[in-house]
């Protein structure tokens, strides 16, 4: 089957969104639809065994002829845009309708359908000018996005810190593609392992795409940019936009010669974004910037398995290699899958209670219980926990990880190392989620935004019902997608050896994962029976000496995490604001603690700040007074002078 007319018409119906996106919401919906189910057909043709897909058109842009191609590691990548971004759509024709967003939605639609060619189109791109076009189309197209709703400070600030932040990036791929360009005689992209002169280059790359991945320290833009964007963009830009800075490092690591101060680069940096993006969002009492935090540990993630991979092909280590990079491409899918259900199920959150803050809600369950159980499921997904996906493709990266540390090879201290601090991300996770799904949907209500919570609607809770399922099906059946990540891990034209058969542990897995998921489902059903046969009295909970207990005693966000984020006051730097009681019956007493962004606030910002001053004393020196800019002519001049008579002595 030959994916080119599938994708032609994914392109033009996206195109077609564009155009009549804002006048025609249904229309739209249903151009968006069709445009996903086609690239989806595409891409799974490709995985599944069709030839990659080649197309030179004989328009010009920029000069140079228009050239597309479709192989394993951009169809990979291309299932997750159809995916998300049709799912995305269908949510937001509830979740931001254009009867309360009259201005915003129409916009909203027409940006969507840019974003979502753009990401397409730089998925397709093969030519290095017209990859940079679409990624610059990319990075102002979710810019409008993410400020949709531009009424609030915080959402026009994190906009412009991602706007900034993007931008910075696209300036060194300028110089990577560039130098790329007039190093090979060419535009053109593909396969180029036998050029070693080009092995400097995927320095630039790492740096570039490590900005759009979010990898620690190049997040600054992330969190803000999620939390305050409307929940369906973030939920795209979670799963899918951030994913553009990981094929790219995916493509041009298996495409250039990868030194391997690169790939110890990227295991390294890989880990750390691990740990500590989840650190940071245990801390977290925001519930979409906790979400947003735990994306730079997937990343992180992502990036240690591909680092891993391609030390370990560096290092002829293939056995293990190839199970880090089949672990890492999963993951791709993987945590685009749940952390789109969890993006999606805080908008529902955000949409019945109009707060985010998770001190301020509590005891939703009752009110919603599909978005409670939904998002309990992902949380099981994020914190790699079985029967589901997370746990498949940390289990593939942890056993390339010992296989690395066993071969006593080049890699065994680094992969040991990393295995253990994965390993420390994990337990982290798990405890970031059961704050988070403890704290929002157990209990009792907090504050009066909780009384009047309802269940959303069949828009919003279709997409969230399809993403768990997805969850389920990738955790319970991993030999079925194997195919796919195999024919993904081929394309990549690194220094392994094609992936080929499934590992016999995978198959005693899968088998492992769906016993255990007819056990959780007996136990569960027993529980469930058992609390609702009318044979328990309910009763509240200890009240440790209280007369009249009230919601404000329960645990918050801070004294739930307290203990563990101590462990990381020299990275996460809280600020403090206390008042103790004072007198015998004091009136008022509290102790408010913000995390901050550190790098941001804290390294990036003093630096800024020197450079504003300096910039702000050299304007003095622009005053329109004619005789000083003589003076300053004289003076350069003078320095000039002697500078060569300096250099005519030597």
């Amino acid at each position: 089957m030959n994916p080119g007319p599938f994708l032609l018409l994914a392109l033009l119906a996206l195109a077609a969104g564009v155009v009549g996106g804002p006048r025609f919401p249904r229309a739209w919906l249903g151009v968006s639809l069709t445009a996903s189910l086609a690239g989806l057909a595409a891409a799974l043709g490709v995985l599944l065994g069709a030839p990659d897909w080649e197309w030179r058109g004989v328009w010009r842009l920029g000069g140079e002829a228009i050239h597309l191609r479709l192989d394993g590691v951009s169809a990979l990548f291309l299932v997750l845009l159809s995916l998300v971004s049709g799912l995305g759509a269908l949510y937001a024709r509830e979740y931001w309708p254009d009867a309360e967003n009259p201005s915003s939605a129409p916009r909203g639609r027409a940006w969507w359908s840019v974003l979502t060619l753009s990401m397409g189109l730089v998925l397709l791109a093969a030519n290095g000018l017209h990859f940079l076009i679409a990624w610059e189309l990319f990075a102002v197209s979710a810019f409008f996005l993410i400020t949709l709703d531009a009424r609030g400070r915080a959402t026009r600030a994190a906009g412009w810190l991602y706007l900034a932040a993007s931008h910075a990036g696209t300036l060194v791929l300028f110089a990577f593609f560039g130098l790329l360009a007039a190093r090979t005689g060419s535009w053109d992209l593909g396969p180029m392992r036998d050029q070693p002169a080009l092995a400097s280059l995927l320095w630039l790359a790492l740096v570039g795409f490590g900005v759009k991945a979010g990898v620690f320290p190049l997040h600054i833009w992330l969190p803000s940019a999620h939390a305050n964007a409307p929940s369906h963009v973030s939920a795209l830009m979670s799963g899918v936009a951030i994913k553009m800075g990981i094929y790219g490092l995916v493509r041009f690591s298996g495409w250039l010669p990868a030194p391997r101060g690169a790939a110890w680069a990227l295991m390294g940096f890989g880990a750390a974004s691990a740990v500590l993006g989840i650190v940071f969002a245990l801390a977290q009492s925001d519930l979409k910037r906790l979400l947003a935090y735990c994306s730079v540990e997937n990343v992180g993630l992502i990036a240690a398995g591909l680092g891993g991979a391609l030390l370990a092909g560096a290092g002829n280590e293939a056995a293990g290699g190839n199970l880090l990079l089949a672990g890492a491409l999963l993951h791709v899918w993987n945590h685009g899958a749940f952390k789109a259900l969890l993006f999606f199920g805080a908008g529902a959150v955000l949409h019945a209670t109009g707060t985010r803050e998770v001190n301020r809600l509590g005891g939703l369950w009752r009110a919603m219980p599909w978005t409670a159980s939904l998002f309990a499921l992902g949380s099981l997904a994020v914190a790699g926990l079985p029967p589901l996906n997370g746990f498949v493709s940390e289990w593939l990266i942890y056993l390339g990880l010992f296989d690395a540390a066993a071969s006593r090879g080049e890699a065994a201290g680094p992969a040991g190392l990393t295995a253990i601090l994965i390993a420390t991300a994990g337990a982290l996770a798990l405890a970031t989620f059961i704050k988070a799904s403890a704290l929002v949907f157990l209990g009792a209500g907090r504050t009066p935004a909780t009384r009047h919570a309802h269940e959303c609607g069949a828009l919003m809770r279709g997409p969230m019902l399809f993403l768990g399922a997805t969850c389920v099906f990738l955790g319970l059946g991993p030999l079925g997608v194997w195919p796919a990540i195999a024919r993904a891990a081929a394309s990549w034209g690194g220094a392994l050896s094609p992936v080929g058969e499934p590992p016999v542990a995978l198959a005693m897995l899968g088998r492992a994962q769906r016993v255990l998921a007819v056990a959780a489902v007996v136990v569960g059903g027993a529980l469930w029976h058992r609390v609702h046969s009318g044979r328990h009295r309910r009763g509240v909970t200890w009240d440790c000496g209280y007369a009249a207990p009230t919601a404000r005693m329960q645990y918050v966000s801070g004294s739930f995490a307290g203990i563990v984020s101590g462990w990381f006051t020299w990275i996460l730097r809280p600020a403090r604001t206390l008042r103790r009681p004072r007198g015998l019956f004091p009136a008022k007493a509290f102790h408010l603690e913000r995390v901050p962004e550190t790098v941001l606030e804290r390294v990036l910002g003093p630096v800024a700040a020197v450079f504003v001053r300096a910039s702000n004393a050299v304007r003095r020196l622009q005053h329109g007074r004619l005789s000083f800019y003589i003076l300053y002519v004289a003076a350069g001049l003078v320095a000039v002078g002697m500078f060569v008579w300096v250099g005519s002595l030597r």
